[in-house]
């Protein structure tokens, strides 16, 4: 899955760029959806799965969410145990206000660029 990490990362960190642009904009929900966009693209690689668990948890912490906050440390946890094995849940967003195994539609966009970072595997 390395290459699967060095191949969705631009598209990762694309998301993560908007994501910072929006918090300096003072805009948490548009930081947010960023976020769970990159989510959605990384959640196969550990480190990105991992990484972005993390920010939701800072981003649920700068907000105030303690709901939030916890569900992240949960998932942290989840993600940290099971991502490496190949464990993931269907596609989602991240969020800690939804089901881990609550799937959601992937747009064509987003599959593409996964099944793209995939090619080299």
């Amino acid at each position: 899955m390395l290459t699967f990490t060095r191949n969705i990362a631009p598209h990762v960190d694309k998301e993560l760029a908007l994501a910072a642009s929006a918090r300096r904009r003072n805009h948490a929900g548009i930081e947010f959806k960023h976020l769970e966009i990159a989510h959605v693209l990384g959640q196969e690689s550990t480190y990105q799965h991992s990484k972005l668990h993390c920010l939701m948890l800072v981003w649920g912490l700068r907000q105030r969410r303690w709901r939030a906050v916890l569900g992240q440390l949960f998932r942290i946890i989840g993600v940290l145990s099971t991502t490496a094995i190949g464990l993931v849940p269907p596609v989602n967003n991240g969020g800690s206000n939804i089901s881990l195994f609550a799937p959601h539609a992937l747009s064509q966009e987003y599959s593409e660029i996964i099944l793209r970072a995939k090619q080299d595997l």
